[in-house]
């Protein structure tokens, strides 16, 4: 796995216990997996692995491949209530949250409640436990609209957000989590950091959950015509899922505790329809255009015209971003492709 081989201080790991929230999720599981990978190398660190999810199902079905390893726990439950397991936890990773857009009207309170009220509960065991990392992640969403888009977004930039909008439900409360966070930081000595993701993908991402890029991907790997539910003007900056881990493994090595950083891939700035146009051009020979649809009525679009990092900061602690955007979402297309075809190969 590229991340491991990446120059990071691995053996920093050696006899920790890390507990991850939202394991299931597409970016925590990818974390998970690399836990467990450098746990089963020989020269790997010791090390024990909590995954908490809601569904021991999705999880068994998730981490199917290391249910008979002995660094792995899967527990169940809801980071809104409280949960306090036996023994040491050195690092927690609270990823725990609905960051579809599908949840925003469907679930606005649940939205909200696992961003604020679980980073509270997680924040109070990581300073009974006096864990020495807490990672929280938060997301670029926190930055709101500026009336004149920057031409790249730093962690001290915002724009204006208004909470009175059901959209806000999750942009608001992971700026309540990050506040929660330094708070801790301050008043307890909790070495809480943040890690703000701008659009990451590849493979191991739900083609269902309402982001306009797996729902390209969706299209491609179906042969179906890409559906726009926009004029498609919108800049966002894609991020390649191992680039991205690689980032979270820095910062949570390296960061300052109190500081939150952008996680983004700043060289891969596009818009909505310039990548359609880029995706079905990887694959000419299906003869693909992209098309204008409007959007669902539960779908609540985006007021953000351009959204791109300043990885100033991040890549001060040495990380680099290595995907492009025609090899990211190759590699990424290629593997929904086999696994596409394996499913009917099974139904034949």
């Amino acid at each position: 796995m590229r991340v491991i081989a990446s120059a990071l201080p691995w053996g920093e790991l050696e006899g920790r216990t890390v507990l991850v929230t939202g394991a299931n999720g597409f970016l925590p599981a990818a974390m998970v997996e690399v836990l467990l990978t450098l746990a089963a190398r020989k020269e790997g660190p010791r090390l024990s692995v909590i995954a908490l999810a809601r569904s021991r199902a999705n999880a068994e079905r998730r981490f199917g491949a290391y249910l008979d390893d002995p660094s792995l726990t899967i527990h169940v439950g809801d980071v809104t209530q409280p949960y306090d397991p036996a023994g040491p936890i050195d690092i927690i990773v609270h990823a725990a949250s609905q960051a579809s857009p599908l949840y925003y009207g469907a679930d606005p309170v649940g939205t909200a409640a696992a961003n604020v009220l679980g980073a509270s509960l997680l924040l109070e065991l990581a300073r009974r436990k006096n864990t020495q990392r807490f990672l929280y992640f938060s997301s670029s969403e926190v930055y709101g609209t500026f009336g004149q888009q920057q031409a790249a977004i730093g962690e001290t930039s915002f724009g204006s957000l208004d909470p009175a909008t059901p959209r806000a439900c999750y942009a608001e409360s992971k700026r309540m989590g990050e506040t929660l966070c330094v708070a801790y930081h301050q008043q307890y000595g909790v070495p809480a950091l943040m890690v703000r993701p701008f659009h990451t993908y590849g493979p191991g991402m739900r083609l269902d959950d309402g982001r306009v890029f797996a729902d390209f991907v969706r299209d491609i790997v179906m042969r179906q015509n890409i559906s726009l539910s926009s004029d498609g003007s919108a800049e966002r900056a894609f991020c390649y899922l191992a680039d991205a881990v690689e980032a979270f493994f820095t910062v949570l090595f390296k960061g300052d505790a109190g500081k939150a950083y952008n996680i983004g891939n700043s060289r891969a700035v596009i818009s909505i329809r310039r990548l359609a146009e880029t995706l079905t051009g990887l694959y000419p020979d299906r003869r693909l255009s992209a098309r204008f649809q409007p959007p669902q009525h539960s779908y609540i679009p985006s007021s953000i015209g351009r959204s791109a990092p300043d990885t100033t900061r991040l890549e001060a602690l040495g990380w680099r971003p290595r995907t492009t955007i025609e090899e990211g979402f190759t590699r990424t297309i290629d593997v929904y492709e086999d696994v596409f075809h394996a499913m009917l190969r099974g139904v034949a």
